[in-house]
Protein backbone atom coordinates (compact mmCIF):
# COMPACT_ATOMS: atom_id res chain seq x y z
CA UNK A 1 0.00 0.00 0.00
CA UNK A 2 1.09 3.56 -0.71
CA UNK A 3 0.02 4.68 2.78
CA UNK A 4 -0.76 2.91 6.03
CA UNK A 5 -1.45 4.01 9.59
CA UNK A 6 0.47 2.49 12.50
CA UNK A 7 -1.16 3.03 15.92
CA UNK A 8 1.41 1.06 17.93
CA UNK A 9 2.63 4.20 19.69
CA UNK A 10 -0.82 5.51 20.53
CA UNK A 11 -2.79 2.42 21.57
CA UNK A 12 -2.25 2.91 25.30
CA UNK A 13 -4.18 6.18 24.94
CA UNK A 14 -6.70 5.12 22.29
CA UNK A 15 -7.43 1.40 22.21
CA UNK A 16 -9.19 -0.56 19.51
CA UNK A 17 -12.28 -0.46 21.76
CA UNK A 18 -12.03 3.33 21.89
CA UNK A 19 -11.89 3.43 18.09
CA UNK A 20 -14.93 1.19 17.83
CA UNK A 21 -16.79 3.26 20.45
CA UNK A 22 -16.48 6.41 18.33
CA UNK A 23 -17.05 4.63 15.04
CA UNK A 24 -20.77 5.50 14.97
CA UNK A 25 -19.94 9.22 15.02
CA UNK A 26 -17.28 8.71 12.37
CA UNK A 27 -19.67 6.86 10.06
CA UNK A 28 -22.32 9.54 10.50
CA UNK A 29 -19.76 12.23 9.60
CA UNK A 30 -18.65 10.17 6.60
CA UNK A 31 -22.27 9.89 5.43
CA UNK A 32 -22.72 13.67 5.69
CA UNK A 33 -19.71 14.03 3.43
CA UNK A 34 -20.53 11.28 0.95
CA UNK A 35 -24.22 12.19 0.67
CA UNK A 36 -23.30 15.87 0.47
CA UNK A 37 -25.82 16.80 3.17
CA UNK A 38 -23.50 18.45 5.70
CA UNK A 39 -22.68 22.12 6.15
CA UNK A 40 -20.55 23.55 3.37
CA UNK A 41 -21.74 20.95 0.88
CA UNK A 42 -21.42 23.40 -2.01
CA UNK A 43 -17.62 23.11 -1.64
CA UNK A 44 -17.23 19.38 -2.26
CA UNK A 45 -15.84 19.54 -5.79
CA UNK A 46 -12.53 18.15 -4.51
CA UNK A 47 -14.23 14.90 -3.44
CA UNK A 48 -14.41 13.43 -6.96
CA UNK A 49 -11.73 15.63 -8.52
CA UNK A 50 -9.16 12.83 -9.00
CA UNK A 51 -11.50 10.99 -11.38
CA UNK A 52 -13.75 13.81 -12.61
CA UNK A 53 -11.63 16.73 -13.76
CA UNK A 54 -11.62 18.83 -16.91
CA UNK A 55 -9.47 16.78 -19.32
CA UNK A 56 -9.28 19.62 -21.86
CA UNK A 57 -7.94 22.03 -19.25
CA UNK A 58 -5.57 19.33 -17.97
CA UNK A 59 -4.09 19.08 -21.47
CA UNK A 60 -3.82 22.89 -21.65
CA UNK A 61 -1.98 22.90 -18.31
CA UNK A 62 0.65 20.52 -19.74
CA UNK A 63 0.99 22.63 -22.89
CA UNK A 64 1.30 25.87 -20.91
CA UNK A 65 3.87 24.26 -18.60
CA UNK A 66 5.97 23.29 -21.61
CA UNK A 67 5.68 26.82 -23.00
CA UNK A 68 6.86 28.27 -19.68
CA UNK A 69 9.72 25.77 -19.51
CA UNK A 70 10.86 26.78 -23.00
CA UNK A 71 10.54 30.55 -22.57
CA UNK A 72 11.71 31.53 -19.09
CA UNK A 73 14.40 31.09 -16.47
CA UNK A 74 12.06 31.91 -13.59
CA UNK A 75 8.37 31.35 -12.97
CA UNK A 76 6.85 33.66 -10.36
CA UNK A 77 3.73 32.14 -8.79
CA UNK A 78 1.68 34.86 -7.13
CA UNK A 79 -0.86 33.76 -4.53
CA UNK A 80 -1.50 33.38 -0.82
CA UNK A 81 -2.69 30.52 1.39
CA UNK A 82 -4.18 27.69 -0.64
CA UNK A 83 -3.27 29.55 -3.83
CA UNK A 84 0.41 28.70 -3.37
CA UNK A 85 1.03 26.33 -0.45
CA UNK A 86 -0.03 23.12 -2.22
CA UNK A 87 2.09 23.81 -5.30
CA UNK A 88 5.15 24.70 -3.26
CA UNK A 89 4.62 21.68 -1.02
CA UNK A 90 4.47 19.36 -4.04
CA UNK A 91 7.57 20.80 -5.72
CA UNK A 92 9.68 20.59 -2.57
CA UNK A 93 8.36 17.17 -1.49
CA UNK A 94 8.78 15.52 -4.90
CA UNK A 95 11.80 17.39 -6.23
CA UNK A 96 13.74 19.03 -3.39
CA UNK A 97 13.54 21.76 -0.78
CA UNK A 98 16.54 23.14 -2.74
CA UNK A 99 14.79 22.86 -6.10
CA UNK A 100 15.84 26.34 -7.23
CA UNK A 101 19.50 25.59 -6.50
CA UNK A 102 19.57 22.25 -8.30
CA UNK A 103 20.96 21.63 -11.81
CA UNK A 104 17.87 20.98 -13.95
CA UNK A 105 16.20 21.68 -17.28
CA UNK A 106 13.15 23.39 -15.77
CA UNK A 107 12.79 27.00 -14.55
CA UNK A 108 13.39 28.15 -11.01
CA UNK A 109 10.04 28.72 -9.29
CA UNK A 110 9.58 31.47 -6.72
CA UNK A 111 6.43 32.37 -4.81
CA UNK A 112 5.27 35.94 -4.26
CA UNK A 113 2.15 37.67 -2.99
CA UNK A 114 2.06 35.70 0.25
CA UNK A 115 3.25 38.59 2.42
CA UNK A 116 3.36 42.39 2.32
CA UNK A 117 7.07 42.61 3.11
CA UNK A 118 8.88 45.15 0.94
CA UNK A 119 12.22 43.51 1.75
CA UNK A 120 11.07 40.06 0.62
CA UNK A 121 9.67 41.43 -2.64
CA UNK A 122 12.77 43.55 -3.26
CA UNK A 123 14.97 40.48 -2.84
CA UNK A 124 12.88 38.56 -5.35
CA UNK A 125 13.04 41.42 -7.85
CA UNK A 126 16.84 41.38 -7.56
CA UNK A 127 16.87 37.64 -8.27
CA UNK A 128 14.86 38.31 -11.44
CA UNK A 129 17.34 40.85 -12.81
CA UNK A 130 18.71 39.73 -16.16
CA UNK A 131 16.43 36.68 -16.25
CA UNK A 132 13.55 35.76 -18.51
CA UNK A 133 10.40 35.67 -16.40
CA UNK A 134 6.88 34.24 -16.58
CA UNK A 135 4.12 34.91 -14.05
CA UNK A 136 1.25 32.73 -12.83
CA UNK A 137 -1.21 34.87 -10.87
CA UNK A 138 -3.53 32.72 -8.75
CA UNK A 139 -6.56 34.47 -7.28
CA UNK A 140 -10.27 33.73 -7.37
CA UNK A 141 -11.23 37.39 -7.24
CA UNK A 142 -8.09 39.28 -8.13
CA UNK A 143 -8.64 41.75 -5.28
CA UNK A 144 -6.95 39.97 -2.35
CA UNK A 145 -4.45 42.56 -1.13
CA UNK A 146 -1.18 40.59 -0.94
CA UNK A 147 -1.28 38.90 -4.37
CA UNK A 148 -2.93 41.90 -6.08
CA UNK A 149 -0.10 44.21 -4.99
CA UNK A 150 2.56 41.71 -6.10
CA UNK A 151 0.83 41.20 -9.45
CA UNK A 152 0.77 44.96 -10.09
CA UNK A 153 4.52 45.10 -9.56
CA UNK A 154 5.42 42.05 -11.64
CA UNK A 155 2.99 42.97 -14.41
CA UNK A 156 4.66 46.37 -14.69
CA UNK A 157 8.07 44.66 -14.72
CA UNK A 158 7.07 42.31 -17.55
CA UNK A 159 5.42 45.06 -19.62
CA UNK A 160 8.51 47.24 -19.28
CA UNK A 161 10.83 44.35 -20.18
CA UNK A 162 8.84 42.72 -23.00
CA UNK A 163 6.18 45.26 -23.96
CA UNK A 164 2.46 44.62 -23.53
CA UNK A 165 2.36 42.07 -26.34
CA UNK A 166 5.35 40.19 -24.99
CA UNK A 167 4.05 40.28 -21.44
CA UNK A 168 0.73 38.86 -22.62
CA UNK A 169 2.53 35.65 -23.66
CA UNK A 170 4.24 35.35 -20.27
CA UNK A 171 1.32 35.92 -17.88
CA UNK A 172 -1.00 33.06 -16.96
CA UNK A 173 -4.01 33.64 -14.72
CA UNK A 174 -5.68 30.99 -12.56
CA UNK A 175 -8.97 32.51 -11.48
CA UNK A 176 -12.75 32.29 -11.56
CA UNK A 177 -14.31 30.63 -14.59
CA UNK A 178 -16.62 33.48 -15.53
CA UNK A 179 -16.57 36.44 -13.12
CA UNK A 180 -14.40 38.62 -10.93
CA UNK A 181 -11.85 41.38 -11.40
CA UNK A 182 -8.96 39.13 -12.43
CA UNK A 183 -11.01 37.11 -14.91
CA UNK A 184 -12.35 40.26 -16.58
CA UNK A 185 -8.92 41.88 -16.69
CA UNK A 186 -7.27 38.71 -18.04
CA UNK A 187 -9.82 38.42 -20.83
CA UNK A 188 -9.32 42.07 -21.76
CA UNK A 189 -5.53 41.68 -21.80
CA UNK A 190 -5.57 38.32 -23.58
CA UNK A 191 -3.86 36.23 -20.88
CA UNK A 192 -4.34 32.47 -20.97
CA UNK A 193 -6.60 31.55 -18.06
CA UNK A 194 -7.19 28.46 -15.97
CA UNK A 195 -10.06 27.80 -13.58
CA UNK A 196 -10.37 27.90 -9.81
CA UNK A 197 -13.53 25.77 -9.52
CA UNK A 198 -16.49 27.36 -7.74
CA UNK A 199 -16.99 24.22 -5.62
CA UNK A 200 -13.37 23.81 -4.43
CA UNK A 201 -12.08 25.97 -1.58
CA UNK A 202 -8.52 27.30 -1.65
CA UNK A 203 -7.05 24.88 0.87
CA UNK A 204 -8.50 21.93 -1.09
CA UNK A 205 -7.35 23.23 -4.50
CA UNK A 206 -3.89 21.71 -4.98
CA UNK A 207 -5.27 19.10 -7.42
CA UNK A 208 -6.83 21.82 -9.61
CA UNK A 209 -5.04 24.21 -11.98
CA UNK A 210 -4.15 26.22 -8.86
CA UNK A 211 -1.49 23.66 -7.99
CA UNK A 212 -1.10 21.66 -11.19
CA UNK A 213 0.34 24.38 -13.44
CA UNK A 214 3.36 25.28 -11.27
CA UNK A 215 3.83 21.61 -10.34
CA UNK A 216 3.92 20.65 -14.02
CA UNK A 217 6.40 23.48 -14.78
CA UNK A 218 8.73 21.87 -12.23
CA UNK A 219 8.71 18.70 -14.33
CA UNK A 220 6.47 16.64 -12.06
CA UNK A 221 4.31 13.97 -13.72
CA UNK A 222 0.85 15.32 -12.96
CA UNK A 223 -0.81 12.20 -14.38
CA UNK A 224 0.90 10.19 -11.63
CA UNK A 225 -0.08 12.84 -9.09
CA UNK A 226 -3.75 12.46 -9.99
CA UNK A 227 -3.43 8.66 -10.06
CA UNK A 228 -2.18 8.75 -6.46
CA UNK A 229 -5.14 10.90 -5.45
CA UNK A 230 -7.51 8.56 -7.29
CA UNK A 231 -6.09 5.54 -5.43
CA UNK A 232 -6.50 7.39 -2.13
CA UNK A 233 -10.08 8.28 -3.02
CA UNK A 234 -10.90 4.62 -3.54
CA UNK A 235 -9.36 3.69 -0.17
CA UNK A 236 -11.03 6.58 1.68
CA UNK A 237 -14.50 5.72 0.41
CA UNK A 238 -14.46 2.35 2.22
CA UNK A 239 -17.13 2.35 4.96
CA UNK A 240 -15.19 0.31 7.51
CA UNK A 241 -13.07 2.02 10.15
CA UNK A 242 -10.85 -1.06 10.46
CA UNK A 243 -10.07 -1.01 6.73
CA UNK A 244 -9.98 2.74 6.15
CA UNK A 245 -6.92 4.47 7.58
CA UNK A 246 -8.37 7.95 6.99
CA UNK A 247 -11.33 7.13 9.23
CA UNK A 248 -9.05 5.52 11.80
CA UNK A 249 -6.90 8.66 11.84
CA UNK A 250 -10.03 10.76 12.45
CA UNK A 251 -11.12 8.44 15.27
CA UNK A 252 -7.77 8.49 17.06
CA UNK A 253 -7.18 12.25 16.84
CA UNK A 254 -10.73 13.03 18.03
CA UNK A 255 -10.45 10.61 20.96
CA UNK A 256 -7.14 12.24 21.91
CA UNK A 257 -8.78 15.68 21.67
CA UNK A 258 -11.46 14.55 24.12
CA UNK A 259 -8.67 13.52 26.50
CA UNK A 260 -7.32 17.08 26.50
CA UNK A 261 -4.74 16.67 23.75
CA UNK A 262 -5.54 19.92 21.97
CA UNK A 263 -2.37 20.32 19.87
CA UNK A 264 -1.36 18.05 17.00
CA UNK A 265 2.23 18.22 15.77
CA UNK A 266 2.91 16.90 12.27
CA UNK A 267 6.40 15.44 12.28
CA UNK A 268 8.67 14.62 9.36
CA UNK A 269 12.28 13.53 9.27
CA UNK A 270 12.71 14.95 5.75
CA UNK A 271 13.29 18.72 5.24
CA UNK A 272 11.60 18.35 1.84
CA UNK A 273 8.30 17.91 3.71
CA UNK A 274 8.43 21.28 5.48
CA UNK A 275 6.07 23.03 3.05
CA UNK A 276 3.79 20.00 3.09
CA UNK A 277 3.53 20.62 6.83
CA UNK A 278 2.63 24.25 6.14
CA UNK A 279 -0.10 23.16 3.70
CA UNK A 280 -1.39 20.64 6.28
CA UNK A 281 -1.53 23.34 8.96
CA UNK A 282 -3.73 25.55 6.81
CA UNK A 283 -5.91 22.61 5.83
CA UNK A 284 -6.71 21.58 9.39
CA UNK A 285 -6.40 24.97 11.08
CA UNK A 286 -8.77 26.77 8.72
CA UNK A 287 -11.17 23.81 8.56
CA UNK A 288 -11.48 22.93 12.26
CA UNK A 289 -10.72 26.09 14.20
CA UNK A 290 -14.24 27.42 14.71
CA UNK A 291 -16.84 27.93 17.41
CA UNK A 292 -14.10 27.82 20.07
CA UNK A 293 -13.29 24.25 18.97
CA UNK A 294 -10.51 22.52 17.12
CA UNK A 295 -7.13 20.82 17.44
CA UNK A 296 -4.31 23.33 17.02
CA UNK A 297 -2.04 22.22 14.12
CA UNK A 298 1.70 22.60 14.53
CA UNK A 299 4.70 20.99 12.85
CA UNK A 300 8.37 20.14 13.26
CA UNK A 301 11.17 18.71 11.15
CA UNK A 302 13.24 16.19 13.09
CA UNK A 303 15.97 15.67 13.96
CA UNK A 304 16.58 19.44 13.46
CA UNK A 305 13.81 20.57 15.81
CA UNK A 306 14.69 17.99 18.44
CA UNK A 307 17.49 20.41 19.32
CA UNK A 308 15.09 23.32 19.76
CA UNK A 309 11.64 21.97 20.65
CA UNK A 310 12.48 18.44 21.75
CA UNK A 311 12.72 19.41 25.41
CA UNK A 312 9.25 20.94 25.46
CA UNK A 313 7.71 18.01 23.60
CA UNK A 314 9.40 15.55 25.93
CA UNK A 315 8.74 17.27 29.25
CA UNK A 316 6.42 20.24 28.71
CA UNK A 317 2.68 20.57 29.23
CA UNK A 318 0.88 17.36 28.24
CA UNK A 319 -1.56 18.89 25.74
CA UNK A 320 -0.10 17.50 22.53
CA UNK A 321 0.15 14.45 20.34
CA UNK A 322 2.30 13.83 17.29
CA UNK A 323 1.46 12.51 13.85
CA UNK A 324 4.68 11.21 12.34
CA UNK A 325 4.97 11.15 8.57
CA UNK A 326 7.40 8.30 7.91
CA UNK A 327 8.68 8.29 4.33
CA UNK A 328 9.76 4.68 3.89
CA UNK A 329 12.12 4.90 0.92
CA UNK A 330 14.90 7.47 0.68
CA UNK A 331 15.42 9.09 -2.70
CA UNK A 332 19.21 8.90 -2.41
CA UNK A 333 21.89 6.69 -0.91
CA UNK A 334 24.74 8.14 1.14
CA UNK A 335 27.18 5.80 2.89
CA UNK A 336 28.93 6.99 6.04
CA UNK A 337 32.71 6.62 5.48
CA UNK A 338 35.23 5.06 7.84
CA UNK A 339 37.64 7.38 9.63
CA UNK A 340 40.94 5.57 10.49
CA UNK A 341 41.46 7.88 13.47
CA UNK A 342 37.81 7.66 14.60
CA UNK A 343 38.03 11.26 15.83
CA UNK A 344 34.28 11.61 16.37
CA UNK A 345 33.91 8.07 17.79
CA UNK A 346 31.34 7.26 15.10
CA UNK A 347 33.07 4.37 13.34
CA UNK A 348 30.31 2.11 14.65
CA UNK A 349 28.23 3.74 11.91
CA UNK A 350 30.84 3.35 9.15
CA UNK A 351 29.44 1.59 6.12
CA UNK A 352 25.85 2.34 7.12
CA UNK A 353 23.45 4.29 4.93
CA UNK A 354 22.54 7.72 6.31
CA UNK A 355 18.88 6.77 5.87
CA UNK A 356 19.43 3.99 8.44
CA UNK A 357 20.63 6.58 10.98
CA UNK A 358 17.59 8.74 10.25
CA UNK A 359 15.28 5.76 10.75
CA UNK A 360 16.86 4.84 14.08
CA UNK A 361 16.59 8.47 15.21
CA UNK A 362 12.88 8.30 14.42
CA UNK A 363 12.40 5.06 16.36
CA UNK A 364 14.39 6.33 19.34
CA UNK A 365 12.31 9.52 19.41
CA UNK A 366 9.05 7.59 19.11
CA UNK A 367 9.94 5.51 22.16
CA UNK A 368 11.15 8.55 24.13
CA UNK A 369 8.10 10.70 23.42
CA UNK A 370 5.70 7.83 24.05
CA UNK A 371 7.43 7.19 27.39
CA UNK A 372 7.05 10.93 28.06
CA UNK A 373 3.26 10.66 27.69
CA UNK A 374 3.06 12.05 24.15
CA UNK A 375 0.87 9.81 21.95
CA UNK A 376 2.27 9.22 18.46
CA UNK A 377 0.30 8.30 15.35
CA UNK A 378 2.59 7.03 12.59
CA UNK A 379 1.62 7.40 8.95
CA UNK A 380 3.86 5.34 6.68
CA UNK A 381 4.08 6.71 3.13
CA UNK A 382 5.95 4.79 0.47
CA UNK A 383 8.26 7.44 -1.00
CA UNK A 384 8.52 11.00 -2.32
CA UNK A 385 7.01 10.26 -5.71
CA UNK A 386 4.24 12.21 -7.43
CA UNK A 387 1.92 9.25 -6.81
CA UNK A 388 2.62 9.27 -3.07
CA UNK A 389 2.15 13.03 -2.83
CA UNK A 390 -1.21 12.86 -4.59
CA UNK A 391 -2.27 10.03 -2.29
CA UNK A 392 -1.20 11.91 0.82
CA UNK A 393 -2.99 15.11 -0.20
CA UNK A 394 -6.29 13.35 -0.75
CA UNK A 395 -5.90 11.28 2.44
CA UNK A 396 -5.52 14.42 4.55
CA UNK A 397 -8.30 16.31 2.72
CA UNK A 398 -10.76 13.48 3.26
CA UNK A 399 -9.77 12.98 6.91
CA UNK A 400 -10.02 16.73 7.53
CA UNK A 401 -13.54 16.93 6.12
CA UNK A 402 -14.80 13.97 8.16
CA UNK A 403 -13.05 15.23 11.30
CA UNK A 404 -14.66 18.65 10.95
CA UNK A 405 -18.11 17.08 10.91
CA UNK A 406 -17.20 14.96 13.96
CA UNK A 407 -16.26 18.20 15.76
CA UNK A 408 -19.59 19.72 14.75
CA UNK A 409 -18.21 22.55 12.59
CA UNK A 410 -18.45 23.46 8.93
CA UNK A 411 -15.08 22.31 7.54
CA UNK A 412 -15.37 24.40 4.39
CA UNK A 413 -15.81 28.00 5.50
CA UNK A 414 -13.45 30.45 7.20
CA UNK A 415 -15.53 33.24 8.78
CA UNK A 416 -12.75 34.32 11.12
CA UNK A 417 -10.44 35.21 8.25
CA UNK A 418 -12.74 38.07 7.24
CA UNK A 419 -12.29 39.90 10.58
CA UNK A 420 -8.71 40.98 10.04
CA UNK A 421 -9.39 41.84 6.39
CA UNK A 422 -12.11 44.33 7.33
CA UNK A 423 -9.81 46.03 9.83
CA UNK A 424 -6.97 46.09 7.33
CA UNK A 425 -9.13 47.63 4.59
CA UNK A 426 -10.38 50.26 7.03
CA UNK A 427 -6.83 51.21 8.07
CA UNK A 428 -5.76 51.34 4.41
CA UNK A 429 -8.50 53.91 3.85
CA UNK A 430 -10.47 51.76 1.41
CA UNK A 431 -13.78 53.21 0.30
CA UNK A 432 -16.78 51.90 2.24
CA UNK A 433 -14.90 51.36 5.52
CA UNK A 434 -14.89 54.95 6.81
CA UNK A 435 -16.89 54.29 9.98
CA UNK A 436 -14.74 51.33 10.99
CA UNK A 437 -11.57 53.32 10.26
CA UNK A 438 -12.66 56.08 12.66
CA UNK A 439 -13.42 53.51 15.35
CA UNK A 440 -10.04 51.84 14.92
CA UNK A 441 -8.25 55.19 14.91
CA UNK A 442 -9.80 56.03 18.29
CA UNK A 443 -8.49 52.72 19.65
CA UNK A 444 -5.03 53.50 18.28
CA UNK A 445 -5.05 56.98 19.81
CA UNK A 446 -6.13 55.64 23.19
Amino acid sequence: MTLSLNNKFVNKYVTNNDINNISGEIYEAQRLLMNKTGEGNTFLGWLDLPVDYDKEEFARIKKAAQKIQNSCDILIVIGIGGSYLGARAAIEYIKSAMYNNMKKNTPDIYFAGNSISSSALADLLKICEGKDICVNIVSKSGTTTEPAVAFRIFRALLEEKYGKDGARERIFATTDKAKGTLKSFSDDEGYETFVVPDDVGGRFSVLTAVGLLPIAVAGVDIDELMKGASDAREACFVEDINKNDALKYVAIRNQLYRQGKSTEILVSYEPSAQMLCEWWKQLFGESEGKDKKGIYPSSVIFSTDLHSLGQFIQDGERIMFETVLNIKKSSDTIIIPNDPNNIDKLNFLAGRELSFVNEQAMLGTLFAHSDGDVPNIVIDIEDRSAHSFGYLVYFFEYACAVSGYVLGVNPFNQPGVESYKKNMFALFGKEGYEELRLELQKRIDN
